[in-house]
């Protein structure tokens, strides 16, 4: 738990006083698009490890 809490300080400190709302904005939806991909990813590969995929 104290893992989830260092990176929310480290989210919110990362884009405090960055500069114009637009980069802000566009830096968290990259960041928030990026993360989505990388589950996905990560699911798919655990659906196929688990499945007996041969790769």
């Amino acid at each position: 738990m104290s893992k989830l809490l260092l990176f929310k300080e480290l989210y919110i400190e990362a884009f405090r006083n960055l500069g114009h709302y637009l980069i802000t904005s566009y830096l968290k939806v990259l960041t928030w698009l990026c993360i989505a991909c990388l589950a996905i990813v990560s699911y798919a590969f655990i659906y196929r490890w688990a499945t007996g995929f041969y790769f």
